[in-house]
């Protein structure tokens, strides 16, 4: 006797058949190297730290992750090179508070939409900045910072990388919230700007601690208050600005996204593989040491933190005025 199959049969497995596929094409993932975009030049704590994490994910994986730096334009050549990858899971790209927090707000015509066009896989690391002063200024912390700036509304100069980058939101962050008014001095990078500091010709801004601390360990500058939520592992000693202003926070960021529509199994193993690097503490005491603080996510946690990084920092670019197009 023949036993046929059933039309409901046929057509179950005829259904099955692309989920299955579907699954042994992730499942083979990698099959080929997978291109890590990083929108800053070599150098950068987002590139040093990346390429660290890209050479332990290679470790892990049957190919290589191959780190591409593809600068320019606040980040926006990478990040826009980025959004219109395919999205198959052989992109990755380097998301940062500047690149996808801070330029939705200040560049008018942004080429790529931070919240559309990319899944957020996780953070990489976090990285506190903090107030610093030519020892010669007067207030030694931040209370008095802002007594003396109450005094003399616009009086006090601070310096930045930049107008846009996380130095000058950060500041003007903490201008809105004490509810003082200071002036922005900004210059070509952050570089010229702690020179000018060292050299007393401005009297304070806010920088990355692991661009600070050699300076402040050697005298040439002091500390007033860091920008994170908890104090920086490197300065205990340093108070918080949130100890004076609670709920206070401007932190800078790098992570890892990819192009919207990328399939959810590759962002998980993308995600598991790096969180659990990032996790490890080998791992993580190498990310200390480069500057930043391992700050591992689930995907929805990422998705939900760059949202509220937007948001924020809308508010400041709108409140200040701050825009890179004029």
């Amino acid at each position: 006797m023949t036993i046929r199959p059933s039309r409901r049969t046929l057509l179950g497995a005829a259904l099955a058949l692309p989920a299955i596929r579907g699954a042994a094409a992730q499942d083979a993932w990698p099959a080929k190297p997978v291109r890590f975009l990083i929108p800053f030049p070599p150098g950068q704590a987002t590139d040093t730290i990346g390429r660290v994490l890209a050479e332990a994910l290679s470790a892990k994986w049957p190919q290589r992750m191959v780190v591409e730096n593809r600068a320019g334009g606040a980040g926006v050549v990478g990040m826009e090179a980025g959004a219109r990858a395919a999205p198959d899971g052989y992109t990755i790209v380097a998301s940062t508070s500047g690149t996808n927090g801070i330029n939705p707000s200040v560049i008018r015509n942004l080429p790529y939409d931070a919240e559309r066009d990319f899944n957020y896989v996780t953070l990489m690391f976090t990285v506190p900045l903090m107030i610093v002063a030519h020892p010669s200024f007067a207030p030694s912390d931040v209370p008095a910072l802002i007594a003396a700036a109450k005094r003399e509304p616009g009086a006090i100069n601070y310096g930045s990388g930049g107008p846009g980058t996380s130095q000058h939101m950060s500041a003007e962050l903490f201008a809105s919230q004490a509810g003082i008014k200071l002036t922005h001095v900004p210059y070509r990078g952050s570089g010229p700007a702690v020179a000018d500091l060292i050299a007393g010709n401005i009297p304070m801004m806010f920088d990355s601690v692991a661009s600070a601390l050699p300076h402040i360990r050697g005298g040439r500058i002091k500390a007033l208050g860091v920008t994170s939520a908890t104090r920086a592992v490197q300065l205990p000693d340093v108070p918080t600005i949130a100890e004076t202003l609670p709920g206070y926070e401007a932190i800078g960021w790098a992570g890892l996204c990819v192009p919207t529509g990328t399939p959810d199994a590759i962002v998980n193993r993308i995600n598991a593989d790096a969180t659990a690097l990032l996790r490890d503490p080998t791992f993580a005491a190498r990310v200390v040491q480069l500057g930043g603080t391992p700050a591992p996510q689930t995907v929805a946690e990422a998705n939900a933190f760059v949202r509220a990084e937007i948001a924020k920092w809308r508010e400041v670019a709108k409140n200040a005025d701050v825009r890179l197009d004029g």
